[in-house]
């Protein structure tokens, strides 16, 4: 089986507003099984440039589950949240 890994790079702008937007995640991405894998905040950078200390990797069963989620009514209504909280780039991968 191929999962897909959402990963998130993040430059946190409000605590307050990122908490909350944090909180809320678990619900949007339950109905696509999917499980956050890690949270973390940059300890070094060994090779290049990464202005993000921030990070979250999100477990997806497949490419199209991760593309359903980002996609959803449920997520999308906490973009503006999240645009407010932080900078934030997001990457789908398949493994």
């Amino acid at each position: 089986m191929a999962y897909a890994y959402v990963v998130g790079q993040i430059t946190i702008k409000d605590e307050t507003k990122w908490a909350r937007y944090r909180d809320q995640v678990p619900a949007t991405i339950a109905p696509w099984d999917a499980e956050i894998v890690f949270r973390g905040k940059q300890a070094a950078v060994l090779a290049g440039a990464n202005p993000h200390p921030d990070i979250v990797v999100i477990r997806f069963p497949s490419m199209r589950a991760a593309d359903e989620w980002h996609a959803s009514s449920q997520y999308q209504a906490l973009i503006p949240l999240r645009q407010e909280a932080a900078d934030v780039v997001l990457t789908a991968y398949e493994a």
